[in-house]
Formats: structure tokens, sequence, C-alpha cells
């Protein structure tokens, strides 16, 4: 019976039950359980949220079975099976310290939009352990795991704000300020509690004497005992609490990150729009028709075979020398000590270079090289490649779970068809390079089907696309601590006689087993190079190894670990003619202790059609920290034409749907033709100071209840000193390749413009005693690049009127009004008019942009304007009573509230559990996360 399974990522499947015309989706979960979990009930906690989640989706989905991977240290069993496509870069759920001291608030990453799956989810030990904060988050299995599951599996957001915990809302024409939350009729008190040591005492809380809404340090505490069923994504912890909010019980005028990315939609309404639940029906059934079942997997060394292309068509454009160059850094410098490594070359047929060693001394690392293909020739048969690269595996192993296939190939055969069921059965990993334009089309269902990664290298040699998706190929364990870190690779054509100067940085957190490397295209007269470290130590080319197999490569491995500070490089081209010359530098971490800085580059698809863009994002982090004020930059490189340049930005515009997040952003829509793109990312700090935040679209962290009258506070989230929010991280550089994507359906012959204005999602409101002054990040003519010609403002008294029909509403005077370029904070100041302005009058304000093509973007997220006085007796002492604005009017203070402006990180579903555990087999700590 099919069912809805999952490896790493959850793969899908509709069962159908025999005699039923019902359709619903099962899931598997995976766990990476570390050895602090041997006695913890995940069994009991994942069966409990599988029937929770089975009837919070109306008995359409469940969790039919899990997969627990056992660290490669442990003893293996019996019952311990094989590990297959799993590894922690695909995980689903990560259990791991916290990023913070103490933030055990569960979490999950998301970088994209509204019904976008997200990244992972993070739990901590102490809360899958510590009992004490069942009160605060409610059942961590039946409650917390689904609300963390919809955020990641189906791209729904928090229903509460802690940055806009009020709002202002009018019923029945009174208004009253009101707890942002879903649903509406979740009932409670506003309480504050202050404390002197150990003694607490609560109130009501006052009205702020500026905002209007409650006061600073106010809480909405709820009555333990409710009627209202949901939601999950606001407060899951409820014992009432046991559905999503859907469109009868959604409240759209809550100012949460649901309704600002979701464009007022209940939680529901996009689960339902998911891919998961096409063509689904509930079934008659209290409970899932199926238990939950628990199976135990094991990693292994890390297995890896080279399968690369020799074909004739290798010999052009130098493919084969470079192939040489990228291979040799990524066997010299990329693969990890204890890794075992294969060679296997293909052209009509398939050769076996070198069977697998294990990488035990540099000693290994330079035997393997000398079996590096030099020459080519002959016809392409990818199939027989892989096939000889499985049997090389094979000769070590009884089946190929686990191991990896790096496939380079720049050529096209008819035939692959005939292996692509062997593939997705083996068990193996493949990740695929394509090297030039004619690269066979189906390359990439190798490493789609498999859970590789993908690459694409042009020919044009100053990209060093080729030595970057080599680079890219690092074990995905997790063991940051063991992997290669790209600081540098950049290069450029160098007139006869001309220098190519630079600066690398080495930062606090990198520095072991680092190389310099120097590659050019003419074998003879290789360039003069010098190298000056931060104190003055100077590297000559006479320090530098140059292989007799390789005379473009010249090689310099600094010993112990490299001094922090800037690395300062001349390099002269002492060629008869101008040639392209290239500086890479890779280094691993300082410590064991403390985690490196990383980038990470990820594209929103791997294949897109015409006209819809692309979004580029980088992750630049420390560890789970959130690196800030970053300067991104990425290079879009297209099949054919030059390549495109973007900044990316962590602004919570445009693209980046969370300001300071450590997720950099952008839309990408300079398409050049059909065809493959490569993706690489440069990331850059100067002086930076990493600060710690806690992460968004967290579990709510419940104040307290309120029980037969009584109010029962829990124990605050605890503070956190300055220093142990921000530490200084100085200064580093990082390169990071974000592999490949495919565009298919671009015009030939040129594009008109059919890329609006993106949508802005931080519209905001001020009052200026009779004015209102509205506030945005301006966007682009295409999305988020350029500059748009015009704004349409509309405002309304009735929130849906504006909502559903835009064009409809007054329209704002933006005679004045000039747009600025994409990224630029934007602020316009007006009086309304035509409005009656009295107490308890909600005036709601939306933006639209236009770009020179008459395209529209869509409309904003939604600000009001509340003109509110607070009840008197709730009125904080010596507060004014009134105010008097232009006309004479008694009111008035204006309050605006954003609608949505909140900063949050989705949580979704598709659950692996990777777990930190201290000390590997050979005996040394590491950070390893499965």
């Amino acid at each position: 019976m099919p069912c809805l399974e999952g490896s790493l990522s959850v793969l899908l499947y509709v069962p159908l039950f025999p005699g039923k015309a019902k359709l619903l989706i099962a899931s598997t979960v995976q766990f990476f359980i570390h050895k602090v979990f041997l006695f913890f009930p995940y069994q009991d906690m994942v069966k409990e949220a599988s029937t929770y989640l089975f009837n919070a989706t109306k008995q359409r989905y469940f969790f039919k079975t899990v997969k627990i991977i056992i660290p490669l240290h442990w003893l293996p069993k019996p019952e311990y099976l094989s590990v297959k496509t799993e590894s922690y870069d695909k995980a689903d759920v990560i259990v791991a310290n916290p990023f913070l001291k103490y933030g055990d608030d569960p979490y999950t990453l998301q970088y994209g939009g509204c019904g976008e799956k997200g990244r992972y989810i993070h739990f901590t030990p102490n809360f899958l352990l510590n009992d004490n904060l069942y009160n605060i988050y409610g059942s961590r299995g039946t409650k917390v795991f689904v609300h963390e599951w919809a955020h990641l599996r189906w791209g729904v957001f928090d229903e509460y704000n802690n940055d806009a915990p009020f709002y202002v809302s009018v019923d029945s024409g009174k208004a009253s300020v009101e707890a942002t939350r879903c649903s509406a009729s979740v009932t409670g008190k506003y309480i504050v509690q202050s404390c002197t040591g150990n003694s607490c005492t609560t109130r009501e809380c006052k009205y702020d004497e500026q905002t209007k809404l409650y006061e600073a340090g106010c809480k909405f505490v709820p009555d333990k005992i409710q009627n209202a069923p949901a939601s999950i994504m606001y407060m899951q912890s409820l014992p009432s609490v046991v559905e999503f909010c859907d469109q009868s019980t959604h409240n759209e005028k809550a100012t949460n990150l649901q309704n600002k990315m979701c464009n007022y939609h209940s939680t529901w309404e996009i689960i339902m729009n998911s891919p998961d639940f096409s063509n689904t029906s509930p079934i008659n059934s209290a409970s899932p028709p199926f238990e939950t079942s628990f199976s135990l997997l094991q990693t292994k060394d890390r297995v890896v075979c080279l399968v690369l292309d020799v074909s004739g068509s290798m010999t052009g454009n130098n493919r084969i020398k470079r192939l040489y160059q990228a291979a040799e850094i990524f066997l010299l410098q990329i693969i990890e000590m204890g890794s075992w490594v294969g060679i296997v070359t293909f052209d009509s047929t398939a050769q076996i270079k070198i069977n697998l060693q294990q990488i035990v001394s540099e000693n290994v690392r330079q035997d393997l090289i000398t079996y590096l293909p030099t020459t080519a020739g002959g016809g392409t048969n990818i199939c027989e490649g892989v096939r000889k690269g499985f049997e090389v595996i094979k000769q070590k192993y009884s089946n190929l779970y686990g191991s990896e296939i790096v496939l380079l190939t720049d050529g096209e055969d008819g035939s692959m068809s005939s292996c692509l069921t062997e593939v997705k059965n083996s068990g193996s990993i493949i990740h695929t390079i394509a090297l030039g334009p004619n690269a066979a089309p189906e390359l990439e269902q190798f490493s789609n089907m498999t859970g590789g990664l993908r690459f694409y290298a042009t020919d044009t040699v100053d990209s060093n696309g080729l030595i970057d998706a080599f680079s890219g190929i690092s074990s995905g364990s997790g063991n940051i601590s063991e992997q290669s870190i790209q600081l540098e690779s950049t290069a450029r054509s160098v007139a006869v006689k001309q220098w190519m100067n630079g600066t690398v940085t080495v930062d606090s957190t990198v520095g072991n087993d680092t190389f310099f490397v120097v590659t050019w295209d003419g074998i003879t007269s290789p360039p003069d190079i010098l190298l000056r470290d931060p104190k003055g130590k100077e590297y000559r080319m006479s320090d530098f190894t140059v292989s007799n197999l390789n005379l473009r490569t010249a090689r310099l491995s600094i010993a112990g670990t490299a001094e922090v500070g800037d690395w300062y490089y001349w390099i002269q081209n002492n060629h008869i003619a101008p040639q392209v010359i290239s500086m890479i530098v890779t280094s691993r971490a300082a410590s064991l202790a403390v985690p490196p800085v990383t980038v990470k580059a990820h594209m929103n698809k791997d294949t897109n059609n015409f006209p819809n863009p692309m979004v580029i994002y980088a992750e630049v982090s420390q560890g789970f920290l959130p690196v800030l004020g970053a300067t991104v930059m990425a290079t879009v490189e297209p099949q054919t034409g030059s390549a495109v340049e973007l900044k990316l930005l962590d602004d919570g515009s445009g693209a980046d749907i969370t300001k300071n997040d450590g997720i950099y952003s952008k839309y990408f829509t300079s398409f050049k033709g059909n065809g493959r793109y490569n993706l690489k990312v440069r990331a850059q700090g100067k002086d930076m100071i990493v600060r710690r935040r806690r992460r968004q679209s967290q579990a709510l962290h419940v104040a307290g209840y309120i029980e037969n009258g009584e109010i029962k506070m829990n124990a605050p989230r605890p503070e956190v000193t300055d220093d142990e929010i921000q530490a200084k991280l100085g200064s580093f550089n990082r390169v990071a390749s974000g592999g490949s994507f495919v565009m298919e359906n671009v015009p030939s012959g040129g594009t008109t413009d059919v890329f609006p204005p993106c949508k802005i999602i931080d519209l905001e409101a001020h009052s200026e005693k009779d004015k209102i002054r509205l506030s945005w990040t301006a966007p682009g003519n295409d999305f988020d690049v350029g500059q748009a010609d015009r704004y349409i403002i509309k405002m309304s008294e009735s929130f849906l009127d504006l909502r559903n029909t835009f064009e409809n509403a007054t329209s704002v005077n933006t005679s004045g009004l000039v747009p600025n370029p994409a990224g630029t904070k934007e602020s316009f100041q007006f009086k309304p008019e035509n409005f009656t302005i009295e107490n308890d009058t909600i005036i709601y304000f939306a933006i639209r942009a236009i770009d020179n093509a008459s395209l529209p973007s869509e409309m904003s997220n939604i600000a009001q304007a509340a003109l509110f006085v607070p009840p008197k007796e709730s009125s904080p002492d010596g507060a004014p009573n009134d105010d008097v604005i232009n006309e004479g009017i008694n009111v008035l203070t204006i309050v605006l509230i954003v609608a949505g402006s909140v900063i949050v990180v989705s949580i979704a579903v598709s659950i692996t559990v990777c777990i930190l555990h201290k000390k590997n087999r050979r005996g040394g700590p590491e950070l390893s996360m499965c």
C-alpha cells in the first residue's frame, strides 16, 4: 500500500485504501538520535503527534514511519540498517544545543514566502527532556511538533506577534485593544507581572500614553479552559486547541505574519492549497489507519567515487586540463580525512582507474591525484560510467547505501534512460556536474532522484565554475569542523607583465589546513607570486609546489593554524600573452569548540518556467547564530551570455521576508535564454559583530494561564546579557557555490518587460498631529531590481473592501511622490480627506507600485490608523484625556498599526532530527549533528 514516504526530505505517496474511495497522506519522520536520547520516549511523542495531526488535518495526514539515524561511532547492532540518501544537510528536524544560552524555543527556519517549505525544525535537548517547559509550550509531541510541522511542510506562519502583540479593533462601532491572536474568540486578561527576587505580583495592564495600546510588558494571559478550538499556529498549548484557523475562525485583522505573508488567508486555506492535499478527502476514522513504525539506521564512513567523462569533446576548451585542476583541489583539500575515494573514467566504455582508498594521510591524497585523467578521446556512455562507479563501491560494501558518486560530463548520451531505474533504486547519492553547453539535459535527473547536488560550469575560465563545483561537494554529515571552507575563489584575465592583486581575510574561526592555490592558462612561464601574511611573513613562488602532473597550478600549504588577519597577494603574468589567473583559498575550522562562519547558497527552485522569477538566498551564520551586516554578492552565470551580479539584502523587503535573520535574499529576472545557470555567492564582513537573536516562527512562549479565576504565571523567558547577545567576529571572507538551475520557455530573440515591481511587505504608518506618514521600502521596476515608475495608495474604512476591491477604494493624492531606487526607505506624509474623523474609527491603507510598462505589483500589506481614546479609568496617571486637532474635533491620538509588521521565520514538516554528539569514533570531541 503506497504512503507518503521520505528520507530526509519527505517524498510523497498517496495511499489508496482498499474498498474506500478515500485518499489521505502519510509521512515518514526521521530522527537522528544522540546518546542522551536513548531513554527519551520519542516513539510515544511521534505517535501522539501523528494522531493529533491526523485530526487537525480532518483525517487526511499522519506519520507512517520514523527513521532514527544512529551515529557512526556507536557500536553496530543487528537491528541497525544502513542509511541510504539520508544526511544532516537534508534534515527536517535538527536536535542540537541552542545558539543562545537559554534559547530553548523550538523554531523552524524558513526562507520562502507563503506556502513554501521551510529548511528545518530545530529542537534543543533541554526542550525535549525538560518537563518544566510543558506549561509554557504544551505537549512537545502532540502540540509543538505539529505546530512546527505546519511551518516546515506547508509554509504557514505564526498567528501571534511578539513585536506587535496588540492592535485596535472596532466591533459594533466600539474600539478596543486586542491581543494579536487567532481565533479572536480566545479569552483571557491583560496582565503585567512585576518581580522582586522570588516575590512576584500581577496587575491589569494600563494603556500607553503614546501608542494608546497596552503598556510595555503587558501580556495576554489566556483562560486555561476555552471553547475555542483554534488555532494550532497561535497558542497550541491550550487544551481546547485542536484545529488550524479556517475561513470561519480566521482573524484577518490581527497584526501577524500569517496575514502579512499570506494575503490575510487562514492557515487552513494555505494548507489545503498544498500539493500534499490535492485530490485528497478524509476517511471515516478517529485515528490514523496505521500505527507509526520505527526503524534504526546507522551512518558509515564517507564513500565517494569520481566518475569522470574523458570523451573526445573533453579536449575542447581545455576541459580535460581544467578537470584535472578542479579534481586535484577536491582530492587534496576538500574531501575529508577518513573518507574512502575511488576513480572511474568513461568514454564509450568505462574504466576503473583506482579502487576505493581511505584517506588517512597526505600520501594517500598525493597518490590519488596520479590517477586523474590527463587525456581524452572517444564517445560518451554515461550509464557505463555510473555502473562502473557502483562496481568500485561494491568491491568494499555489500550495497550502495549512503555512498556518493560525483558524475561529471560535457556530452550528450541518448541511452541515459536505460539506467534511470537502476540509479533511483541504488541507495547511492549522485552529485552531477554539467560542463559546457552540451552536457546531457537529462543529467539532473540523476541528482534529483537520489538527493544529490547539481552543478553547472561554463567554459568561461575566469569564473572558476568547475573548481567551485568540486569545492561545493563536502560531506553532508553536519560535522562542520571537518569540512573544507572556501575563503576565496577569484579569477581574471591579466595582461602581459601586469599584476593581479588582492586581499584574503583569515578570521579567527578558521585557519587549520589552509591552502593558497594559484592557477593559470599557459603551460610555460608560470606567474610570479608574492603572498604576505598579517605579521609580514612573505611567501614567494619558490615556496609553492607545482606538480609535474599539473604544470598550471601552484599550491601553498600553511603549516599549523594560519595567522588571523588580512593576507595580501600580488601575482604577475609572465606569459607572452594575456592569460587568466585565479586565486583559490580553502581552510578548516580553527577549533573543534567554536563553529566557523559559513555561507550556504540556495535557490527557490531547481527548474523554473519563464516568466516566473528566481529567488536567490544566502544563509550566513556561525553555528545557529545569524551573522548580520555582511556584504553578500551573488553571481549568476548563464549558459550563454555574460554573468549577472546581484547584491543580496537582509532588510525584510522584496524577496527577503525577515529582516536581520542572517538570510540574504534577492529576486533574479535577467534571463539570457533557456538552459542551465550557475550560482556563486560571496560574503564579506568587516569588523563584524555576530548578534545573537531569538529565531522567529517559534511555538509561542505562553506567559501563564487563568485557572478557576486564579492567575498562574509561568516562569518568564530568561533574559540574556549584552555579552551573550553579541560577539566580536572581526572580518571574514567566504565563497560558496549555490549549484545550478534550469530555465525553460524563455522566448528567443529577447523578452519584453513582463516583471512587475515586487509586493511591498513592510508598509507602516505614523501619526503626526492631523497628518499620517506612511513608510515602506521601495520596490524595483522588475521585482526588487531597478526603480518603479509611480505609486497608487488607497484608503478605506472597511478592511474587507480594501483587501477585496483595492481599485474601488479612496485614492490618496500621490502626484508629488516619485519612487526611489529599489531598497530605499520611502516616506510620504498626507492629510486624510473625505473621511469623518471621530473616535472609534479605523482607516486602512494599502499601496501598489507601477513600473514603466504599467505593470502593477501585488497589493501591499494593509496598515491601519486607529482613531481611539482609551477609557479614562484605564488611562495612565497624568495622561491627557483628549487632544484637539485642526478642525477642533475632540480626538484622539492616532494609533497606527502595521498589519503583519513582524519578524518571523516559519516552521514546517518533514521530520528529521539531528542530535549533537560529543565524541567521535577517534575519541576526540566534535560538533557533529548526526
